[in-house]
């Protein structure tokens, strides 16, 4: 069960609020985020399927009424509400693993106010760490320009318990190919890898014993650690030894460098490997690896067949959170659902109105063109020239040409009703696959690390017509008040 305890104490205070005001009508809220991580151009939409499944179980338990009791801050009457609770509304979203952009409306939530209140510090707390570590995994994949396989080696630095299983999910979704993480390998099916830390080799009378030990037990994923005393004299000396024994056997070894100058020692080890007739022996690197170190390392061709990266990886690096936030779209009045929007200063944080869908356009080659956010009741015709309004100007404007647009997709559609999951969870390695493809559907200049080119996220003309209004009335009524 999901403790609906997982909320923020104001949810509550509203949602009694509500409550006891007996005021409770339809909504719709949407999740969105503001900005790109990590100067990107993208992020990669994920944690949505562990969201669905835990509100399926959203509840407040036995313990959790108690506690709640013991506040003295909730009326009884709320208390009861609360004890029978379950989510019950219907969820529209992006496919998990989708790439996405600011602003768009990435989860869209029908239900009544105070359902949808409940579950907001939920939703968010799942989407906006498991998004921003997928995003981050897949900028290191995107790093590597292909030259070997990401491991996921963040167990001991991540943030807790929890949040470390949640960072494996999401990294193996964005791109790596396989964890430390023992646990996330159990529950979410995700390859595991790991071989030897320096206390084995420590632990040995020399390097050569501890090698060979190691090879002797695991004779099919020997990757010997060669840094522990000296990485160009011992280490790579026993690692060669060993290695040649092995080799008479028909079986290969792997060496790892957790230390020293990654960009010069590596070039040194494959070449006195190659030397010695160990061609087809592997070479790992880790310590505190970046994307930014990861991208360098390519682009001297440094001979790196695997990496593995914890810290960088887990924790979102340079990037605290993603600015994801859930804000009220429509409330429904008289049987009509009224659009509404929360007026900023500035226009950047001045949300869009309405029941929304996103479409995405794509040419004849399945390459992404752009996004349209439009109204859900919109039709939006095929083969006809499409304006595009930009989402904070109210001047500029483009056409996409028939010409230049083959298909489109409707990216949400509804994933839960009442409060019920409408299809089986996902296997991981199917949302990695989803998520790996889909990327590739774009240009590499939306992609890149470094100053990639803005993909443009509009509004139609019907969404921005009705966005102008609002605030246009919003704030003459506020002049009048």
């Amino acid at each position: 069960m999901a403790s609906a305890l997982i909320t923020d104490f104001y949810e509550l205070t509203m949602a009694q609020g509500y409550f006891l005001k007996k005021h409770n009508p339809q909504v719709v809220f949407d999740m969105f985020y503001r900005t790109n991580p990590f100067s990107g151009g993208y992020i990669i939409f994920t944690g949505l399927e562990e969201l669905l499944t835990e509100l399926e179980t959203f509840s407040f338990s036995e313990s959790d009424i108690n506690y709640l009791k013991s506040l003295d801050f909730f009326d009884p009457s709320f208390i009861e509400y609360l004890s029978t609770y379950r989510f019950h509304g219907d969820i529209y979203a992006f496919d998990e693993g989708t790439p996405a952009f600011p602003n768009e409306p990435l989860i869209r939530v029908h239900t009544d106010l105070i359902d949808a209140q409940i579950i907001e510090s939920f939703l968010l707390n799942k989407i906006n760490f498991q998004s921003l570590i997928a995003t981050k995994a897949s900028r290191m994949v995107n790093a590597t320009k292909g030259n070997g396989a990401i491991m996921e080696f963040g167990l001991r630095r991540a943030q807790g318990e929890n949040g470390a299983l949640s960072a494996s999910r999401a990294s193996f979704i964005g791109g790596t190919k396989s964890t430390s993480n023992t646990m996330a390998g159990k529950i979410y099916g995700i390859p595991v890898s790991g071989t030897m830390a320096h206390s084995w080799i420590m632990s040995f009378e020399s390097e050569e014993e501890a090698f060979r030990e190691y090879c002797r037990i695991y004779p099919d994923n020997a990757v010997l650690l060669i840094d522990t005393y000296d990485t160009l004299g011992s280490g790579i000396d026993s690692a060669i030894k060993i290695g040649l024994e092995m080799k008479k056997k028909g079986k290969k070894i792997g060496v790892r460098i957790d230390s020293g100058d990654l960009s010069y020692l590596p070039k040194v080890i494959r070449r006195r490997l190659d030397e010695a007739g160990l061609e087809n022996a592997t070479i790992c690197i880790s310590n505190d690896l970046t994307e930014e170190i990861v991208s360098q390392l390519v682009a001297d061709s440094v001979p790196i067949d695997s990496w593995g990266i914890g810290t960088h990886l887990v924790t979102g690096g340079s990037q605290a959170s993603l600015n994801g936030v859930y804000k009220l779209a429509a409330k429904e009045e008289n049987g009509v659902f009224i659009p509404k929007l929360k007026v900023s200063n500035s226009y950047e944080k001045t949300t869009n109105p309405g029941i929304k869908q996103v479409y995405r356009f794509y040419d004849q080659y399945s390459m992404a063109v752009a996004d349209l956010i439009t109204l859900s009741d919109e039709v939006v015709p095929d083969g006809e020239n499409i304006h595009f309004y930009h989402p904070f100007s109210t001047q500029d404007h483009f056409v996409l040409k028939k010409k230049n647009y083959s298909y489109k997709k409707a990216l949400l559609t509804k994933k839960m009703e009442k409060g019920r999951r409408l299809y089986n969870e996902p296997d991981i390695h199917e949302l990695q696959d989803r998520s790996i493809a889909l990327l590739s559907s774009f240009d590499k200049s939306y992609i890149r690390q470094i100053n990639p080119h803005i993909y443009k996220v509009s509004l139609s003309a019907k969404l921005r017509e009705m966005k102008t209004n609002l605030i246009k009335e919003t704030k003459e009524r506020q002049e009048e008040n």
